[in-house]
């Protein structure tokens, strides 16, 4: 990159920013919320709560009383009160709170990976004269690896999707690559890099049309976006939780399965926990009905706990209220980087209108690799996509206005002055 050096900020630029950022926080029905989790000791702005949510307040009280009581005192007998329905309650909560669907659908069970291996073998077992899977060549690794594998495994063909790195996938694109052999379509509701929000509506009428099976991945909008599963006929979806979620590092993922194919499709996983009859030890496997028969395994009981406190202020705050926020925070962002880090060469890489995007954006710079160790050692956490990218992941109910515009004030000051590379 070459060009001439460019000037300092003008101080009226960064005092009207930071003035405007004041008004927000002051004027935000969901402003209170941030006090509701764990301060970060030696952070001045976490930009990553696309990644990892921080822990809502309470949080180590709650798994200390469980240590202490569910655990700890009622031991084993906490299976037949408690735990062996903690998936079923918690998947419910997520589907009510986050999904838009009903009791009955909805799983916590286990890793997005083992989860989406799940559902996309269970679905193209059940789509027999189907022999292809079509993704998208840019969507998260998990994803495309587990299709691969399920391709390999099943000796099915992969058809990719080329969508717009910034727009994401288009209806369009859906529609075009489909052909009379598709089985299933899995897609990330939200694109990990650009935050580009896919229109789940109009895609997975189009797959429905074509009488494939959709697969959905909602790790990077449960809890933020809006969504109704069951109203826009939805098949299958699966989804972090430790992302907007904040259920902690490594917690269970969920599964969503439409009421109607839960009897019908054969998931491949065959465990105990996922048996008609759990403690009947019988000689052969007979899946449960339902839901169960998605589980496999020992539910993650202690990976279960944190997210509850999260699913309760999201509940208490509202879903669409929640979005609205994260729609004036990644404008406020998109702004910022228009007026400070723009000047310096710094690219958007995610959508400008917010009807269009998830909560994070995306900004790019050669040097960005270098500048997130110099950004982390002073307290501002962004996270690094190779090969160029920062995502600035803004949690609506964790983040204010003024810790955004502190973080972008500490990434414009950490860039080198390349000039305007446009």
């Amino acid at each position: 990159m070459t060009g001439s050096p460019v000037p300092l900020l003008p101080p009226e630029v960064g005092g009207a920013l930071l003035e405007r950022a004041r008004a927000l926080d002051l004027a935000d029905p969901l402003g209170s919320f941030a006090e509701q989790f764990e301060p970060a000791v030696g952070v001045t702005a976490y930009l990553d709560g696309n990644s990892l949510g921080r822990p809502v307040r309470g949080t180590g009280e709650r798994i200390a009383q469980f240590v202490a009581e569910q655990w700890g005192t009622r031991l084993i007998r906490s299976w037949d009160e408690n735990w062996m329905e903690l998936p079923f309650i918690l998947g419910d909560t997520i589907a009510r709170v986050a999904l838009g669907a009903a009791a009955g659908q909805t799983v916590v069970a286990d890793s997005t990976t083992v989860l989406l291996y799940k559902l996309i073998s269970a679905a193209v077992a059940d789509v027999p004269a189907g022999s292809r899977i079509l993704i998208e060549r840019g969507n998260f690794p998990t994803d495309r690896f587990v299709v691969e594998g399920v391709a390999a495994a099943r000796g099915l063909a992969i058809d990719w999707i080329d969508a717009d790195p910034i727009d994401g996938v288009a209806p369009d694109d859906v529609a075009a690559a489909l052909t009379p052999e598709t089985a299933v379509v899995v897609l990330s509701h939200v694109d990990y890099r650009s935050g580009a929000l896919a229109d789940m509506r109009a895609i997975t009428r189009i797959v429905k049309a074509a009488d494939s099976l959709m697969v959905w991945d909602l790790s990077h909008s449960a809890g933020v976006i809006p969504m109704e599963l069951d109203a826009w006929g939805v098949d299958l979806a699966v989804g972090c939780t430790y992302k907007y979620l904040n259920g902690g590092p490594g917690a269970p993922a969920f599964a969503y399965v439409r009421a109607d194919l839960q009897d019908r499709l054969e998931q491949p996983i065959w465990g105990w926990m996922g048996a008609a009859h759990v403690f009947a030890m019988g000689p052969n496997y007979r899946p449960g009905g339902g839901m169960r028969r998605f589980v496999s395994g020992t539910p993650p009981v202690v990976g279960m706990l944190a997210m509850q406190g999260m699913l309760g202020l999201i509940d208490r705050a509202g879903i669409d209220a929640v979005r609205a926020k994260s729609r004036t925070l990644t404008d406020f962002a998109v702004d910022v980087h228009d007026a400070l880090l723009a000047p310096r060469g710094i690219e958007l890489l995610s959508p400008r209108a917010s009807a269009r995007r998830g909560s994070h954006i995306t900004v790019g710079h050669p040097s960005f690799r270098e500048v997130t160790q110099t950004l982390w050692a002073h307290g501002v956490i962004p996270d690094f996509r190779a090969p160029n990218g920062l995502r600035l992941g803004l949690s609506p109910l964790s983040t204010t206005f003024v810790e955004t515009l502190r973080g972008l004030q500490a990434l414009c000051d950490a860039v080198p002055d390349y000039g305007d590379s446009r």
